[in-house]
Parts: structure tokens; sequence; C-alpha cells
């Protein structure tokens, strides 16, 4: 039975084309590393660096992903993720002082844990009033709530870093299972096998793929796009949170403008991991590929001395391009009447 239940796995996968050509794309930069830079790109260090730093963006590109599946896009999730790990550092820090006890830090690293969850929950469903409610395009409310959430957090701070945070803290969401397991890569798989379970097993992700296909259509039928709608942008703002808990960790201090590159990053990740950006439509498992694929692009170019940081963003933009260029042609051009009925169904919702 486990054969054949890992045999229709492999089959599903395969016949995916852009699965398939993520596989070659990442099997083709591995061996690449491999050959050139074989003792450092090989070593475990790098490998554990590696699983560290990509949870914190990886995290967000789930939340993107969901609101993007709807034909929407959460371009506030870097600011949620800061917003909530500030709120989280300055709780932390007045519930368990230098001279706090085991007990006491306990208490307040969970307190803090829950406040950052609650509070992304809150930032995400303001997100998603705004679009559901108040009818404005979604990649304009979270460009304003972006700002407006980056604000409060440099208002929190003053454009301080805010650390000195217990160090169990650290040990914990920054640490090592059998120390070798980076525990932020074992929160991200986490996440992923959540958003998995709801986007394949339950009736919300169904209904997410329906709005995101036509929303007329969706409305129509008795859903209740407005309800979906805060409900997706909800729990983009919780995976958010969750990413900043992890960069919260990784830095020991928080930040309004940590992870600034990460908005377009995100975009990029969803979209190369073959989610339609017009919604309806997108794999999971071609995000997490396109993840892993990005860090370990940018870990080997961390190899070369002699390229810039500075040529990343740029790598990024081009790369986003040609791939939204590539998907269009590939796809092929929607005719006048689908885009019609596509833009009658975004009035609509």
């Amino acid at each position: 039975m486990t054969t054949i239940l890992n045999s229709r796995a492999v089959q599903s996968v395969t016949r995916d084309s852009h699965i398939t050509r993520l596989l070659i794309i990442l099997a083709a930069i591995v061996l690449f590393f491999a050959v050139v830079k074989t003792g450092s790109f090989l070593n475990l260090r790098t490998w554990q660096s590696m699983a560290i730093q990509f949870p914190e963006f990886g995290l967000l590109a789930l939340g993107v992903m969901l609101t993007m599946m709807t034909a929407g896009i959460d371009l506030s999730v870097v600011g949620i993720a800061n917003m909530t790990s500030i709120g989280a550092a300055v709780l932390m820090l007045s519930l368990a002082p230098p001279d706090a006890t085991g007990g006491q830090v306990a208490v307040a690293i969970a307190a803090a844990i829950a406040f950052s969850l609650v509070a992304g929950a809150l930032a995400g469903a303001f997100n998603g009033f705004l679009v559901a409610k108040v009818k404005i395009p979604p990649i304009l409310v979270t460009l304003g709530t972006l700002e407006l959430f980056t604000g409060i957090a440099v208002i929190i701070t003053g454009g301080k870093p805010v650390s000195g945070l217990p160090p169990a803290y650290g040990e914990v969401f920054a640490g090592k299972l059998f120390g070798v397991i980076p525990v932020p890569l074992v929160v991200f798989i986490v996440a992923a096998i959540v958003v998995g379970l709801i986007m394949n097993k339950t009736a919300f992700g169904k209904k997410i793929l329906m709005l995101g296909t036509n929303a007329t259509a969706a409305r129509l039928s008795g859903l209740n796009t407005t309800g979906l709608l805060i409900r997706t942008y909800l729990f983009s703002g919780v995976l958010a949170s969750l990413g900043g808990l992890v960069m919260l960790a990784n830095y020991n201090s928080a930040k309004a403008d940590y992870g600034s590159t990460y908005t377009l990053l995100t975009i990029l990740i969803v979209v190369l991991g073959g989610v339609n950006p017009n919604g309806g439509s997108g794999r999971l498992f071609g995000v997490v590929l396109a993840v892993v694929i990005l860090q370990i692009l940018s870990s080997g170019l961390n190899m070369f001395p002699n390229i810039s940081n500075f040529y990343r963003a740029l790598i990024w933009g081009a790369v986003l391009l040609a791939v939204m260029v590539a998907n269009y042609f590939s796809q092929g051009k929607p005719t006048r009447k689908q885009r019609v009925r596509k833009d009658a169904g975004n009035e609509d919702s």
C-alpha cells in the first residue's frame, strides 16, 4: 500500500510540467555549485545556515501564496512580521527582566509568542476587511498597511533595535534539534504541512481556489466571499507573525526595517513556484521548491566575493519579470471574453 501511495505521489508531481522544470533547475544549481565550490558548498555548516535563513522569508511566502490564489496579494507581510516581533520583544523584556527566574522567563516567552500570533491575525484580518468590505484593491490595501505597520513599529522603537532578549528564547527558536536540524527549518516544515492540509483536505482551501478562479461564480454559488477573504488574509498575517518570531530569534533583536528586501523576494517565490497571479491555481510544493532554489542560489552567490550583494535585487527583479513573461506565453494569452469575465468577477466581489 505504501509503495502504491508513493508511486501515485511521484506520478502526480512528474505530471506537472512546471514542477518538473523547477526540479531540473534545482538539480542544475546544486550540481553547478557542487562542482565549482565543492568544499564550501557541500559543508554541513553551509546547509545548516541555509536552513536557518530561508524559513524567515519562506513563511512570509506561504501567506502571500494563499492571498494570491484568491486573485489578491499581500505586500504587508514584512511590516506585519516586524511589528509583531517588536511587540513580542517588548512584552518579553517587560515580563522577564535580567534577574527573572526560569519559570518567569518561560511565561514571558509563551506570552510573547501568543501576543505575536494574535497581533498578526488581527493585522491580517484588517487587510481582509479592507479588501472584502471596503472593496479597495488588495495591492493598494496591503501597500498602505505595509507603511502603516512599519510606522507603528518605528514609533514603538524610535527606529532603534530592541535587543537583550532572554537567552532561552534564542536557545529554543534558533537552536538545533539533535544538534543538527535547525529549529527554524522545523517551524517552516510544520507550517507548510498545515498549509498543505488546509489547501488539499479542507473546504476552505477549495473555496479559496474557487474564489480566485471566478469571484462571480463563487458568490452566486452561495459562498461567503467576504468571510473567506478575511480568513485568508488573517491566515497570511499569522504566517507573517510566525516569520517575525523566527527573525527575532535569528537576529536576537527586532527592528522596523528587518527583511526589507523580502517583499520582492516573496512575490518572486510565489510566482516562480507556479501560483497564477490572477488567482485560482498554484501548488504548495512548487512554492517550497522555489524557496529552496532561491536560497541555494543566494548562498551560492555569497561564495563569489567578486559578485556584489547590490546585484541581488537586480537578479531577483529580472528573474521575476522573466518568469511572468514565460508563464504568460506558456499558458496562452487570455481572450477578450476571458478578460471581461475576470474583470466583471473582480468588480462584483
